[in-house]
């Protein structure tokens, strides 16, 4: 289970570590910075898929996610006596990302590129990365590191070997210093990070696949925009919880039930409704009806994930639904650890009162992101 999770220069986040549990229900106004929260989660998870300096270019670069305040802010500028103004740099600029879990930490630290001339010159750089045993950084745990073009892993024998030596600024040694013999729990944390799923734009809109037959190939895992909604419902039938999945879909909607139909390999979902002669298709069913089922669909997975993030999955649902969708999360959570961002007032109460978990209120004070009332845990940075 991860344990911390810690972000530096990133948007509204300019120095946030903070603890995660079982289950962690992030909320605040809009602006707090919810969303650069559960991007921060995404940037990491993209590390492990060696694009996360694409998925920086996709947001405007590093120049447009770096904490745009200054470097430090002062007790007098937090008091109103002076203006918030920036100072002397002290620290290089960077944007850093990071998680310590009950096993394994890693953290990256990406810069600004040294001049070059490239066109590529405003691409960020990896300057540092670093895993290690345990919940802090330090040169005794640390087994793996990057500094510059250099990659150093700790052997069986207890020596540090120099493994990569021109490994270039846009490469991640998460992807390139992996390896069964050499690294083998630098490729086993990879691989971890790689099977995090993340659900944030499950579309039910007229155009959305999940409406329309798609050919059918088992689904253990619901994709990310719901396309494969018939394939991962009649998987669940299959080879999940049967039983769990239609009390799921009852508990919402009673007397109903999901079921799939087939037609030369296209599968399509039907649901069958107390009073109605006929099964509603996808295509006629609402926003918030589909929006539900899929999410039914994603927490009812036969491979749960150790690490399961939703994002505002409130949208397009009515507010009869909360309830019961607050109690699916509840089950979810004692197969996966959960990370929920919403600004649902109902869901999060119903989450955070239910004693699973803990909850994280985010305000933000001088265009800054913080959580009042919530210890800081220990957390160290790998030196670029």
């Amino acid at each position: 289970m991860l344990l911390t999770l810690a972000v530096s220069g990133y948007r509204s986040l300019r120095d946030l570590v903070v603890p995660l549990d079982r289950l962690t229900v992030v909320t605040g106004p809009n602006g707090s910075g919810k969303s650069s929260f559960y991007r921060a989660l995404r940037l990491l998870a993209d590390t492990a898929q060696g694009r996360v300096i694409a998925s920086l270019a996709r947001e405007g670069g590093l120049g447009s996610t770096l904490w745009a305040g200054p470097e430090t802010v002062s007790r007098a500028m937090k008091a109103g006596r002076v203006p918030v103004q920036g100072t002397v740099r002290r620290e290089r600029v960077g944007l850093k990302l990071g998680f310590a879990a009950e096993d394994y930490g890693y953290a990256i630290d990406l810069g600004l590129p040294v001049a070059a001339a490239s066109l590529f010159d405003r691409d960020p750089e990896i300057k540092a990365e670093a895993v290690w045993a345990g919940e802090v950084l330090s040169r005794r745990t640390q087994f793996a590191g990057r500094r510059g073009p250099g990659v150093e892993v700790l052997t069986e024998s207890g020596k540090r070997d120099m493994v990569i030596t021109s490994l270039a600024p846009f490469d991640s040694m998460m992807t390139h210093a992996a390896d069964p013999r050499s690294a083998p729990e630098l490729l086993q944390l990879r691989e971890r990070m790689r099977r995090w799923r993340f659900y944030d734009h499950l579309r039910s809109d007229p155009g959305a696949p999940a409406r329309l037959p798609q050919i059918g190939t088992r689904t253990p895992i619901l994709a990310s925009d719901g396309a494969d909604l018939a394939a991962a419902v009649q998987t669940i039938a299959e080879i999940g919880d049967r039983e769990g999945f239609a009390a799921a879909v009852d508990d919402a909607f009673p007397g109903s039930r999901l079921g799939v139909s087939g037609d030369d390999g296209l599968f399509e979902v039907e649901m069958h409704q107390p009073g109605l002669l006929r099964p509603l298709r996808a295509a006629e069913l609402s926003d918030g009806t589909l929006r539900y089922l899929m999410l039914v669909a994603a927490l009812s997975s036969p491979r749960p994930p150790e690490l399961l993030i939703l994002n505002e999955p409130e949208t397009s649902l009515h507010p009869d639904l909360l309830a019961p969708l607050a109690r699916l999360i509840l089950a979810a959570a004692g197969r996966s650890q959960m990370i929920v961002v919403s600004h649902a007032p109902p869901l999060v109460s119903a989450l955070a009162d239910s004693g699973v978990g803990s909850l994280l209120a985010l305000e933000k004070r001088l265009g800054e992101t913080i959580i009042p009332g919530t210890d800081r845990p220990r957390w160290t940075w790998p030196a670029r």
